[in-house]
């Protein structure tokens, strides 16, 4: 199995668009933190070599890839905030955040590729989800990559503010040490309360 290609950004690129973006987003699962979205529209004469589905790869290979990225095409992140998942669940957030990132790309994208098997109803653009996509195409690889690094920084800097939790090596999802921890030390601001051992734990207190 061969890594993602630039075949899905040429199809679109034929059909008359001419500024593709790749859109994914990381965070659905975790029980803390906020949701956290990338938009990369590459540029077809320099895009990095060894792109790859951010799970794909190494901690340092991610890095690297991601200041060649920074440096090499238009680069757009957004988040939803806990509160707004909370709000109004968090595949909608997450689609909230997707709309945020391709809105904050420097160019404007014409053409949208997202990750997943549903596209984001405020998108204002021409869409096309693809399952799997960061595996599939170049362009949502590379916003994986952003996405992910972006996203274990931001657990990374709440894990000081809120030792114990273990956000800076689980980036806030459900391991045992973190359920463990939530029992011992409670709920943080940070915590989603519409998550079932969130919501269970503030309401066995009552």
């Amino acid at each position: 199995m061969s890594g993602p290609d630039y075949t899905h950004e040429a199809l679109a690129l034929s059909q008359g668009y001419t500024l593709i973006a790749g859109v994914d987003e990381v965070g659905r699962g975790p029980l803390a933190g906020p949701v956290t979205a990338a938009a990369v529209i590459l540029d077809p004469n320099h895009i990095p070599t060894g792109l790859n589905d951010s799970k794909k790869l190494s901690a340092k290979r991610r890095q690297a890839l991601y200041d060649e990225l920074l440096a090499c095409a238009d680069v757009s992140i957004a988040h939803a905030s806990v509160e707004e998942i909370d709000e109004i669940n968090i595949l909608r957030a997450s689609h909230l955040a997707m709309e945020r990132a391709v809105i904050g790309l420097r160019q404007s994208a014409n053409m949208a590729l997202i990750d997943g098997n549903l596209i984001p109803r405020g998108l204002i653009i021409p869409a096309q989800a693809i399952i799997k996509g960061d595996a599939a195409s170049v362009s949502i690889a590379a916003a994986s990559i952003v996405a992910k690094i972006t996203r274990d920084r931001i657990m990374a800097d709440l894990a000081q503010q809120f030792p114990g939790y273990g956000w800076e090596t689980n980036a806030g999802y459900p391991s045992k040490s973190h359920k463990a921890a939530l029992l011992n030390l409670g709920v943080t601001p940070h915590h989603r309360r519409s998550f079932k051992p969130v919501h269970n734990i503030l309401y066995q207190e009552k």
